[in-house]
């Protein structure tokens, strides 16, 4: 995809794994931000690492299908297995975004902090909504 210089990248990222209102509020905030919202998507291989055996429930290929159907998401990275934090700092560096965006509680915010000051992008907090998480729905729904 060519990007002018005067667009404005938004960078986020995630498992969105089943699609909810937290995750809708969270990528129109973010997608406000800016002109282009780019979404790396997660590995399969790391959600299961990051949310145990019984996930993700959709396979990395339907995420992004899920993500591509919806009008504020501009560009889904399907990321390959991430290794290490220096795995994540070189797609920072490759997509140099102009923000990255988390969501308020983020368990590794200060890691994004620190890529989104090596590429000179602002870093915004966006406040999570009450709502329930995928965790918490797939346990509602006995799938987990």
């Amino acid at each position: 995809m060519v990007h002018n210089n005067s667009m404005k990248k938004v960078l986020v990222g995630g498992c969105f794994d089943l699609l909810h209102f937290g995750h809708i509020s969270f990528l129109k905030n973010a997608r406000a931000l800016g002109d282009h919202l780019i979404v790396a998507l997660e590995s399969d291989e790391n959600v299961r690492h990051m949310k145990g055996a019984s996930r993700p429930i959709h396979s990395q290929e339907q995420r992004n299908q899920m993500l591509e159907a919806l009008s504020c998401v501009s560009e889904v990275i399907m990321l390959p297995p991430m290794k290490s934090d220096a795995d994540y700092a070189a797609l920072v560096s490759k997509v140099h975004p102009n923000i990255i965006a988390i969501t308020e509680g983020d368990a590794v915010e200060n890691k994004k902090r620190t890529h989104a000051k090596s590429v000179g992008a602002n870093f915004v907090v966006i406040p999570k909504i009450h709502t329930l998480s995928t965790s918490q729905l797939a346990k509602l729904l006995e799938l987990e």
